[in-house]
């Protein structure tokens, strides 16, 4: 059994961007900022560019852990890139 957490204590999720997110979002995210070609660029998977589809790409990415890992960093970036920008919008100014 595992220890009882601490009152007042901080779950160790908290600041993980990717917790309570599936994988079906996180790709469905990347197609609709990158499109299916710019994602095939950036990760190079066949199911990115050849005949890519949502269903398609959750199957081969469920079964290899090192695949979801390149998208799930490829989704930080995003996330990182789009904070970027709307910092630096010319009408914030």
């Amino acid at each position: 059994m595992s220890a009882p957490a601490a009152p007042g204590a901080v779950p160790s999720q908290a600041r993980n961007p990717l917790h309570g997110l599936t994988l079906e979002a996180i790709v469905t995210a990347l197609v609709a900022y990158y499109g299916w070609a710019g994602l095939g660029e950036r990760i190079a998977l066949r199911c990115f560019t050849s005949d890519p589809s949502i269903s398609s790409s959750l199957k081969f990415l469920r079964k290899t852990p090192w695949a979801r890992e390149k998208v799930e960093s490829l989704y930080l970036f995003m996330l990182r890139d789009q904070r970027r920008n709307r910092l630096t919008e010319p009408g914030d100014v």
